[in-house]
């Protein structure tokens, strides 16, 4: 096994090999103008005899160019605090980097409102950031977005939910196709042939969720691929308060006496919850994310299973991958999906989003 050694005596070993000077040897490693591609050949060739691995983070701190990273996501609300794990993966990259000349810059939207999001990629935009952190949501604007940032030259990566085919630097987040499939399963297991299944999407923007469409569409695709029955119906709830949509589901139920499966396409579930335990019937409740809201209808009983993608992972991971491509120029993985977990009443205290 070959042996790295270390910063200084690399570059000096290296040019007594080659029989350079250091100056030259310098040249070579951060890839400037001045040294004949016979001379580039042979030190290049006793760097990987060598094993040399330059210090990048002295050459990152030594350069004293300072980066500006800019994140946007949604803002924490009353209807869901999913937002606030993001935020906290944000922090604790920002916290690990912010000594080493990289300034973050956060940016926040109503994720009811798509002219707030607009809004805050315009200012984005003027304030002409090295590199974006996004959590897209609506598809229209987020693909306009991005593609203005392709323009400029500006690497993105997205988190939470993909824009496929548009060129972002990485998608750090759920397979949110197979998360809805996934679901899907357990349904199956859970469910006679006579039983009915309720999708509930809640979003003031549903058509422009991206995130929604791709869960429900996987979701329908598993009884399609094995032939099942789905016995499925489907309420979008646009009116996201409470009131409303207890409102809303109170209609669907009149209608239907025979639903024995609630699967609710995001984190809203803790509202779906209080209403189903006000209702007082026996039904199987299935939703998304690690919520203290949602675990405590869980430690009830109310939530049956809950759908897991470590969004404070995903933000972390995706803050960090940008860092190190922007000051290092390191590899991006271009999709990395992070696990699907299932959590329930007995795994729930062991989990970590």
């Amino acid at each position: 096994m070959k042996k790295q050694i270390t910063e200084l005596t690399g570059v000096k070993e290296i040019a007594r090999r080659a029989n350079v000077s250091i100056a030259t040897v310098d040249r070579v490693l951060h890839n400037r103008k001045g040294v004949s591609e016979q001379t580039k050949e042979k030190i290049s060739k006793i760097i990987e005899e060598l094993n040399y691995k330059p210090n990048l983070l002295a050459q990152r701190l030594a350069s004293r160019k300072t980066l500006r990273i800019a994140t946007l996501i949604p803002e924490s609300s009353n209807e869901t605090s999913f937002w606030e794990a993001p935020l906290q993966g944000i922090e604790q990259a920002d916290a690990e980097i912010k000594q080493l000349g990289i300034i973050v810059d956060k940016y926040f939207y109503d994720q009811n409102l798509i002219d707030s999001f607009v809004d805050q990629t315009r200012i984005i935009l003027e304030s002409k950031p090295d590199g974006i952190l996004l959590a897209p949501s609506f598809i229209e604007e987020s693909v306009v977005f991005t593609e203005k940032c392709r323009e400029l030259k500006i690497p993105y990566v997205l988190i939470d939910s993909d824009l496929p085919n548009q060129g972002s630097l990485s998608y750090i987040g759920p397979n949110l196709y197979h998360s809805g499939y996934l679901g899907a399963h357990l349904v199956s297991y859970l469910t006679g042939p006579e039983d009915k299944t309720l999708i509930v999407n809640i979003s003031r923007e549903i058509d422009n969720h991206h995130h929604l469409l791709k869960k429900e569409e996987g979701f329908r695709a598993y009884f399609k691929d094995h032939h099942k029955p789905d016995n499925i119906i489907k309420i979008d709830i646009r009116e996201t308060d409470l009131k409303s949509i207890e409102h809303q589901l109170s209609k669907v139920f009149e209608e239907n006496n025979d639903i024995k499966v609630v699967f609710v396409t995001n984190s809203r579930v803790s509202t779906v919850a209080h209403f189903i335990e006000s209702l007082g019937k026996d039904l199987i409740l299935i939703g998304y994310d690690f919520l203290k809201e949602n675990i405590g209808y869980m430690d009830k009983g109310v939530i049956d299973f809950l759908v897991c993608q470590k969004p404070k992972q995903q933000a972390y991971r995706g803050l960090m991958s940008l860092y190190q491509h922007l000051a290092f120029s390191s590899p991006v993985e271009k999709i990395y999906f992070m696990p699907i977990d299932i959590l329930t009443k007995e795994n729930s205290s062991f989990y970590r989003n």
